[in-house]
């Protein structure tokens, strides 16, 4: 996981701490609009208002294709100055978003796989997914106004 910011994904759906217990639980993706509950102290989960960090080809495949929400995808790597520029815009319009569309991000270092296979040229390259398919991209940073546009394309 990236940090306390950020979720974590795997092939079943998104990976989230309770709030008031602790508990780690998983949201699958297909529940992301309805009201999930902990499995341990039944308290409810917030919708995902933060980054996904997608660390699994499979956790992207199921995020894309399975969520019932747009899907924003920033691939980025650690080094990558732009790509540290852009977070904290991607952050405010996850907050902005949340129930209504994700912020996923991939680390093109930790899946180069993902990034050959969407033939990511430069970094940061945001791409957006609605029901599987591919539907805008944009490469180099944006401040949040820029990602709202390009999410608008969706809404």
């Amino acid at each position: 996981m990236e940090g306390p910011e950020t979720f974590e994904s795997d092939d079943r759906g998104v990976v989230v701490a309770c709030s008031h217990c602790g508990r780690q639980n998983r949201l699958p993706y297909a529940s992301l609009t309805r009201t999930v509950r902990c499995g341990q102290c039944q308290n409810g989960f917030p919708a995902i208002n933060r980054p996904v960090h997608v660390t699994l080809d499979a956790g992207f495949q199921a995020l894309t294709t399975q969520s019932p929400l747009p899907v924003l995808v920033d691939f980025w790597a650690p080094w990558c100055g732009p790509c540290k520029m852009v977070a904290p815009e991607l952050n405010k319009v996850a907050v902005e978003g949340a129930s209504k569309w994700i912020i996923a991000k991939v680390d093109t270092e930790e899946l180069p796989g993902l990034a050959r296979a969407f033939q990511i040229r430069a970094i940061p390259t945001l791409v957006l997914f609605a029901r599987g398919r591919e539907v805008a991209r944009q490469a180099g940073a944006l401040p949040a106004a820029g990602i709202r546009q390009l999410l608008a394309r969706v809404a």
